[in-house]
């Protein structure tokens, strides 16, 4: 994939506040833009789980809009009654439940409900399924994570990461937490605040082994520590 070079201008209606701003802190209009440069080598590489990561104004949203253009998910329409139903049509009953088990979103309940009335991790589960069940070989999900709290981030991206990889489709999150780096495990990760893309390293030996070995104790241990709330979670 080529490399980018996006000059964001920005240019505000010069009304009397906006004047006053800039005479006060000697803005001129060269001074009032964003530039992001860099680049995403994947072309013709092996990957199923992406990342692009960074603090706020730091360009997330910008280059994957750029780089990914339609691909890019800004937000998606529910408008029934169910939120099942706002599934795409072209998909199976079971399908769509198959999705929004591997997912975390396993509460047939909250599946009957609109979507509106769903807590802000539901919404970013039914979301997360969505972006999956569509027929689209990438999808890039931008404010992954943002709007839930750190726990159920870390073993949503857990979920989400094991879904993927057993979908073998390609899907990228752009977030600005890097607490979920080790959760959602991607291949590539480009690093806004760095200004630095590459690949992760896999230790298959080592890492592997250690991998397999926290899994069950990783388990066991956010039972204790969350009991019934792993319920809702299908790795």
């Amino acid at each position: 994939m080529p490399g980018f070079n996006i000059v964001k201008k920005i240019e505000p209606e010069e009304t009397f506040r906006v004047s006053s701003v800039k005479n006060a802190f000697d803005l001129r209009v060269e001074q009032v833009k964003e530039k992001f440069e860099g680049s995403i080598d994947i072309e013709d590489k092996k990957w199923n789980i992406g990342l692009i990561v960074g603090g706020s104004g730091s360009g997330k949203t910008t280059i994957a809009k750029e780089v990914f253009g339609e691909k890019y998910i800004t937000s998606y329409e529910y408008n029934a009654p169910s939120v099942i139903d706002d599934m795409p049509k072209n998909k199976s009953v079971k399908e769509v439940i198959k999705q929004f088990t591997s997912v975390g979103f396993a509460s047939p309940p909250c599946w009957l409900k609109p979507y509106h009335v769903l807590s802000n991790g539901e919404k970013m589960r039914a979301d997360l399924a969505r972006a999956l069940l569509e027929e689209k070989d990438i999808a890039v999900f931008d404010e992954f994570t943002s709007v839930v709290d750190r726990d159920v981030a870390k073993t949503g991206s857990y979920a989400v990461s094991k879904a993927v990889r057993k979908s073998d489709k390609k899907f990228i999150a752009v977030a600005c937490h890097k607490d979920i780096i080790d959760w959602l495990e991607p291949d590539w990760i480009y690093d806004t605040d760095q200004k630095r893309f590459f690949f992760m390293k896999k230790q298959k030996d080592q890492k592997g082994q250690q991998l397999n070995l926290t899994y069950t104790e990783l388990i066991t241990l956010l039972k204790k520590k969350y009991g019934n709330y792993l319920k809702n979670i299908i790795i």
